[in-house]
């Protein structure tokens, strides 16, 4: 700890004394079961530089201990965690959450400053019931539609992960699996993520997190209506097991009159038909990308027609998106259809010339043992009329010339054959 007990830099009226931290549920971990360590005024706070309670726990199996770094009161002022400094209600960076609210940041810099707004800032926490945040971002709107699109709904324990061995980086690792760091390639120097500050992640400023989100929530995609007014039918997909009919009947009624609510579980989507086309292009508008419901992020698109999907099944190399597929190569072509059944020829099974086969079929059998044929023109029609003679049987395999080779095993000229050849003749 930087400051001793016997200082009196600090009054030690305002140092912190926590029972329990305030956590994301990402740092806290998938695992119920914790053991978390408590140490009373161990650290001081990365932020107002002032004493406060420190506690460790491992997230999970294979994941890095973490710790707060900053104290409760700092965190309560921007409602983000101890741990990652990310929003409690959103999962985004401060700068990304203050530019969604057209939030101004009004934290001090110095240190007497910073001093005196902390101290009123707790006042104010202790007068407040705690269920809201405090200063600006209380009277800021409840809600937006950026954040909503940008919202993480579901815990990233990856975040948890080891940091990466710097000796296996060079070379000089020997734990081999026991190293409880990562062997993984480290990510590229001159990455802006590569260099990230918890203060400039607290105060909103040049942080390469809020950067990124940023720009991709000013290229998200749009949602325009079909040009057909009569689909008032909207797809809802992802919805999982936890997300029923009437969850979604709650939640698009406010857009207008519900015609029906088809659940498909087998795809795990519904179609939702409003009664007019002006609600429903309401309820894509205000759902598209940002509908949450049971903590599950929902796809919102509109319906398609029949005759579209018709004319989509139509063609041919084509996603549904519009973009053009590449043929896969190595794939056999297309196989001739099948011959019609009134058309399918007899089966024959000792390879015979068609011609032949009704004289071979009159063949009868020869004579018993012991009696001699009769003589020619004697005997009856079917010992002497053979019609033509059937095809020659085809030489054996070893008399036939080389055809096309399939595998190495049947090339005469492979490396081994000759040597392999002699030997036997020699034995």
């Amino acid at each position: 700890m930087a400051t001793s007990l016997g200082s009196n830099t600090y009054n030690r009226q305002n140092w912190e004394d926590a029972d329990f931290p305030i956590l994301c549920q990402t740092c806290l971990g998938e695992n119920p079961y914790i053991r978390m360590t408590k140490e009373k005024y161990g650290k001081e706070c990365k932020i107002c530089a002032r004493p406060f309670t420190v506690f460790r726990w491992c997230p999970g199996t294979r994941m890095r201990f973490k710790k707060t770094e900053v104290c409760q009161t700092c965190s309560k002022m921007k409602n983000v965690c101890q741990t990652c400094l990310l929003d409690l209600e959103y999962g985004l960076p401060i700068q990304v959450r203050d530019t969604g609210l057209s939030v101004k940041d009004e934290v001090p810099r110095s240190d007497v400053n910073k001093e005196y707004y902390t101290q009123n800032m707790e006042r104010e926490i202790a007068n407040s019931d705690g269920t809201r945040p405090v200063g600006q971002l209380g009277k800021a709107p409840s809600s937006s539609d950026m954040l909503l699109k940008l919202a993480r709904t579901t815990p990233y324990y990856k975040r948890n992960r080891p940091h990466i061995c710097s000796f296996w980086v060079k070379g000089e690792c020997k734990r081999g699996e026991e190293c409880p760091y990562r062997h993984e390639k480290p990510t590229d120097p001159d990455d802006p993520l590569a260099d990230q500050n918890i203060k400039d992640r607290y105060y909103g400023i040049n942080d390469p997190v809020a950067d990124k989100l940023l720009k991709r929530a000013s290229t998200m995609p749009r949602l325009d209506p079909p040009e057909d007014k009569s689909i008032t039918t909207l797809y809802i997909g992802g919805l999982g097991d936890t997300v029923t009919d009437g969850d979604l009947k709650s939640h698009f009624y406010q857009f207008g009159e519900i015609r029906t609510i088809t659940i498909v579980q087998r795809q795990q989507c519904a179609f939702i038909q409003f009664a007019t086309r002006q609600s429903a292009e309401t309820a894509a508008e205000k759902s598209f990308n940002k509908l949450i419901i049971n903590g599950r992020r929902l796809t919102v698109k509109w319906g398609r027609s029949q005759a579209a999907r018709g004319k989509e099944g139509i063609k041919d190399g084509v996603s549904e998106m519009g973009t053009r597929l590449d043929p896969v190569p190595g794939l056999p072509g297309a196989l001739p259809p099948p011959p019609a059944l009134d058309e399918e020829p007899p089966a024959n099974y000792f390879n015979l010339d068609p011609s032949s086969s009704p004289a071979v079929m009159n063949i009868g059998l020869p004579p018993p043992p012991g009696i001699n044929p009769p003589p020619p023109g004697f005997g009856p029609p079917m010992f002497h009329h053979m019609g033509p003679m059937a095809p020659p049987m085809p030489p054996p395999m070893s008399m036939r010339p080389p055809g096309q080779i399939h595998y190495p095993s049947q090339d005469p000229q492979r490396m081994g054959a000759h040597a392999a050849h002699g030997a036997r003749h020699g034995d």
